[in-house]
């Protein structure tokens, strides 16, 4: 695949429309072509110690972050007729699916191929995991800082690049 949009949330608590970061990484031709970056303010508001221990992100780094509305008209033109990228895809498209209902928003029936599905038929049991460090490393991409939403989606985008 040589044309797609890799794309990571992140989240604030347990329900799935609280995303509060968004990644996206575009190629073109084989190659990044763009990369987006933004905090999103979220819903439900509040966030729980245990995501802010994956992640790191608090109230205080989006209180003044906007809405998903807002954030997701600056993503939409940008992946407008790519397929969506993610590793373990059943978690991103969850959120969007979430964020669109809980906005009110019609969803377009986004695309989705998952990278982690992709590394356990073509790597099985070669690897301790498929988790989103483990196979990034093993396709040669250093995944400095995990749960970062363009940090995930980068590596997302390279792991494709190799396997999809």
């Amino acid at each position: 695949m040589q044309d797609f949009a890799a794309i990571d949330f992140e989240t604030a608590n347990s329900c799935r429309s609280s995303v509060c970061s968004v990644g996206v990484v575009i190629v073109r031709d084989g190659k990044i072509a763009d990369k987006f970056y933004r905090l999103i303010y979220p819903r439900p508001d509040y966030f729980t110690y245990q995501t802010t221990k994956v992640h790191g992100l608090t109230m205080l780094d989006v209180e003044d972050a906007r809405s998903f509305p807002d954030v997701w008209s600056e993503v939409a033109f940008r992946i407008k007729g790519l397929p969506l990228v993610a590793h373990n895809s059943s978690f991103d498209e969850g959120c969007l699916k979430a964020v669109f209902k809980e906005y009110k928003m019609d969803y377009p029936d986004y695309e989705f191929r998952c990278t982690c599905r992709a590394s356990r038929r073509r790597f099985g049991v070669m690897l301790p995991d498929h988790q989103l460090q483990t196979v990034a490393a093993h396709c040669g991409f250093n995944l400095k800082k995990h749960h970062h939403a363009l940090a995930d989606a980068e590596a997302c985008a390279f792991i494709a690049l190799k396997l999809l």
